[in-house]
């Protein structure tokens, strides 16, 4: 066996697993997080753990108990509106001033990444493609706002689009293995597209709110079937 495949993993490792699980739903919502079933699950000890612990609490992705652990953090119908409403919004800006500052290698990025999200026209039932499928999504919205060219604005971005990764994933499941979802999708993306590219600010950043906005009565749906109730 090689040192590579004998190298216990760190702290960085444990967190980037353990989120992604977080996000899929193999922990749900308030579940408690013992350590012994942890160290178990990811072949590592209590101090990689509780760094990836403390850094997941910071994404509010897990909150700690006073002296008794750590669960993980609860979703709501509440939460769920902020989230999204302040993506909206947020991409809406984004989307205006990537217009307004976004240069012929800006377009030229979008091309690409529409092209390549639309060569996905089915997802089968896994985990590959549908992480396939969102990578090259999720990559073709990045260039979109690229060009707005304001560090800050995109960090904000971020934030909001890890605090809503547990949320979209509720909407990626139900949706993405649909060919009819799917082939729905590739006309927003391609009249967003061609919207951006025409160089009007304005119905760009509504057609942006908008389209971020459509998974929401899905996500309410899987959460009300999950329990949790409207605010």
């Amino acid at each position: 066996m090689t040192a590579t495949s004998e190298r216990s993993p760190t702290a960085l490792d444990v967190y980037r697993r353990l989120k992604a699980d977080i996000i899929r739903g193999v922990y749900a919502p308030q579940e408690k997080l013992l350590m012994s079933r942890l160290k178990a699950s990811y072949a590592t000890g209590v101090g990689p753990l509780r760094e990836a612990l403390t850094r997941l609490i910071g994404e509010r992705l897990v909150t700690g108990i006073s002296q008794r652990g750590y669960r993980v953090a609860p979703m709501s119908m509440a939460e769920l509106a902020a989230i999204y409403d302040a993506r909206a919004e947020l991409e809406g800006l984004l989307i205006r001033l990537a217009i307004e500052r976004g240069d012929d290698d800006w377009e030229a990025s979008i091309l690409a990444r529409a092209h390549t999200l639309a060569k996905v026209d089915r997802v089968n039932d896994g985990e590959e493609m549908l992480e396939r499928w969102d990578k090259r999504h999720q990559a073709l919205h990045d260039a979109m706002v690229a060009g707005c060219d304001c560090l800050p604005l995109l960090q904000s971005r971020a934030a909001l689009f890890d605090q809503a990764q547990r949320y979209r994933h509720l909407w990626l499941r139900r949706t993405v293995f649909s060919a009819q979802a799917l082939a729905d999708k590739h006309c927003e993306h391609q009249a967003l597209v061609n919207t951006i590219l025409s160089r009007d600010a304005t119905a760009a950043s509504r057609m942006m709110r908008e389209h971020l906005m459509t998974p929401v009565p899905i996500i309410r749906e899987r959460l009300e079937a999950y329990g949790v109730n409207r605010p």
